[in-house]
């Protein structure tokens, strides 16, 4: 183990590491459940990121799924046993804290992130890979974000994220619309930086990686500050409140409607309650 890893010695649920020169590579490993979200994994990828926030260790980021696929997003099944629960509704407000700061936490590391996507990724996947600087895609994947339609609003405060990246009407279609987004799109519309061959997604990720170490460190960490303060300048003001929104909303009957419809593959039946 290298002095750089050191600090992230343990036991990473859902994750797998590898070190590269001053490349870290973080894996979200959960092949059997198509790389879900769970609590355990969050926590992991969350921990990891405030380890490194600020490491000097490290001069890149890459991010990355299997060769298959990214991530499938949180366990739908999540959800439905919060509100199984008999939790309060201030224990529950923290346990739904786990993916904005999952996010945030990502944003957070001073060093440039990049990400690799083969095949979907979805919903909370996506959210995370939109915290991160840059997106990889390749040929045949595609990015999607199906929470409205299954009765929630998208929070992880996401939505100025994709607003910032595709704009106010490409982010509502995407949010509202819940379908999926190609590779060619993802690029067209900002949420993705190249466009590779399948299957080339991580090898693309550590070109990009090579060239961001070979930067200067300093003032590659500074530039990633000030474009992220620019960008990100109001994003706090109008997302705080969308956990609580999302609470809101996955304890109403459309969501119990829009989940059942989803695992039973029938189309919904919203009533607006």
């Amino acid at each position: 183990m290298s002095s750089a890893m050191q600090p992230l010695d343990g036991d990473w649920p859902g994750v797998r590491l590898s070190l590269d020169d001053a490349v870290l590579t973080v894996a979200i490993d959960r092949p059997g459940a198509r790389n879900a979200l769970n609590a355990a994994t969050m926590e992991s990828l969350t921990e990891i990121a405030r380890r490194i926030r600020r490491s000097s260790a490290f001069q890149a980021v890459i991010l990355t799924g299997q060769t298959d696929y990214f991530s499938a997003g949180v366990d739908l099944q999540l959800s439905s046993s919060r509100n199984a629960s008999s939790a309060s509704l201030l224990e529950l407000r923290s346990a739904v804290a786990a993916g904005p700061d999952m996010c945030q936490a990502w944003e957070e590391i001073e060093v440039i992130t990049i990400v690799a996507i083969e095949g979907f990724c979805v919903g909370g996947g996506f959210a995370l890979a939109l915290a991160c600087d840059f997106r990889i895609m390749a040929e045949g994947a595609f990015a999607r974000l199906p929470e409205v339609p299954l009765g929630m609003n998208m929070s992880w405060r996401t939505l100025p994220r994709l607003t910032a990246l595709a704009g106010p009407a490409r982010a509502k279609q995407v949010a509202l619309f819940g379908d999926p987004v190609d590779t060619a799109r993802c690029v067209a519309w900002g949420l993705a930086d190249m466009a590779c061959p399948k299957g080339g997604a991580l090898a693309e990720a550590q070109r990009w990686a090579a060239r961001v170490a070979a930067l200067p460190p300093l003032p590659a960490r500074m530039t990633k500050e000030a474009v992220n303060a620019a960008a990100f300048a109001n994003a706090a003001a109008v997302s705080f409140m969308d956990r609580d929104q999302y609470l809101l909303a996955s304890r109403s009957e459309d969501f119990r409607e829009g989940v059942s419809a989803f695992l039973t593959k029938r189309p919904p039946e919203f009533k607006g309650n």
